[in-house]
């Protein structure tokens, strides 16, 4: 029998290439299986793969992952999201990049874990539930993946749970600023059967910003009526 209390915490496998906030992992294989590749159904392109995965938020995450394949060699395979009792009545996430060369997919991850523990300071969590917000100026590869935002557009994201919060900032959220609603997402309609309601929003920076504030705006004075004590998990970057 393994003695799990003696395994080092100090990973040394190559695939590792860190963690973040958010019960956030980002590893790298170099050369996956062909068999195993072919069943994932995202081509035969790369063999060199970067996974990046947790538990708890999304919206930061993939935010993350768009800023780190608009600076490296890498493209964005597939995006999950994964529904997990951990992640506050939300989700999670797991997605998938490849490359050419290994250094450019470790690389990308590495710069998404450290944009995660930016991207974090947007997650509010109390005993009742959570909200979530982004923004990017200049949406790329991932969000548009995950969310249809067009690339080169400002891209913002709210989301709210339960459900009923979350609806709530999306109706203030457009009603505060010019800006097009390019998906809604509800517990039976695009998430993986969460208690949210997410919209993501593309337009003009400054009108999206003005949107997802509004929506927070509002969600934390919500949330904060609800049982425990609203948190944020980090630094506001929206600003």
């Amino acid at each position: 029998m393994i003695d799990v209390h003696k395994i080092s915490t100090n990973c040394t496998r190559n695939e590792f290439v860190g963690t973040a906030v958010l019960d956030t992992i980002g590893l790298v294989i170099s050369g996956i299986d062909d068999t195993l590749l072919e069943t994932m159904n995202v081509g035969m392109k790369y063999r060199c793969l970067g996974l990046f995965s947790s538990r708890t938020g999304a919206a930061g995450q993939i935010t993350a992952i768009d800023d780190a394949v608009k600076a490296t060699n890498t493209e964005v395979l597939s995006i999950e999201l994964p529904r997990d009792t951990k992640g506050w009545g939300g989700h999670g996430n797991y997605i998938v990049l490849g490359g050419t060369d290994v250094s450019d997919v470790r690389h990308a991850v590495s710069m998404a874990l450290e944009l995660t523990n930016k991207y974090a300071g947007e997650l509010y969590i109390s005993e009742s539930g959570h909200l979530e917000f982004a923004y990017s100026p200049r949406a790329d590869q991932a969000l548009g993946f995950a969310f249809d935002i067009p690339r080169g557009k400002a891209f913002g994201f709210v989301c709210g749970s339960p459900a009923a919060i979350g609806f709530v900032m999306a109706d203030l959220a457009v009603k505060a600023a010019d800006v097009d609603i390019v998906k809604y997402m509800t517990p039976d309609e695009g998430t993986s059967h969460t208690n949210e309601v997410i919209v993501a929003l593309s337009g003009e920076t400054s009108a999206v910003k003005t949107a997802v504030m509004t929506a927070r705006a509002a969600g934390l004075s919500l949330l904060g009526e609800m049982e425990g004590e609203v948190r944020g998990l980090g630094e506001s970057y929206i600003k």
